[in-house]
């Protein structure tokens, strides 16, 4: 079973900074990209950022120029550095991947960790 781990979630100040880490475990997947996802109270789930096997990266306007997303293909681990952290980004961030087990020939799956708590205090 393909499982992903978040972890480096906390309350920070406005400002302040936090780094994400997701790893995956289990069965070895062949991932083609892996990104982070949040969700706010009441919100709908939006994409952070995105990153491709290759290093292609893609986020949204909200957090372009603060957050930076970055991954170890090695480790299949992916990572989400905040910085000048605001409280609209308080959210649960979920980490996600596109791929398959690689014992696969062929397939796409999508696998999302459990999420891991950002509060930002103001």
């Amino acid at each position: 079973q393909v499982q992903l781990v978040e972890s480096g979630g906390g309350l920070v100040q406005a400002g302040g900074s936090l780094r994400l880490s997701c790893a995956a475990s289990g069965d070895t997947i062949c991932i083609s990209t892996m990104g982070w996802y949040r969700q706010a109270p009441g919100k709908e789930r939006e994409l952070v950022a995105t990153i491709t096997s290759g290093g292609s990266t893609n986020s949204a306007d909200s957090v372009k120029g603060r957050f930076v997303i970055s991954r170890d293909n090695g480790k299949n681990t992916v990572y989400l550095q905040m910085n000048v952290l605001k409280p609209e980004d308080t959210a649960v961030y979920y980490c996600n991947a596109v791929g398959r087990p690689c014992r696969h020939w062929y397939g796409q799956y999508e696998y999302w960790g459990r999420g891991t708590q950002v509060t930002v205090s103001s």
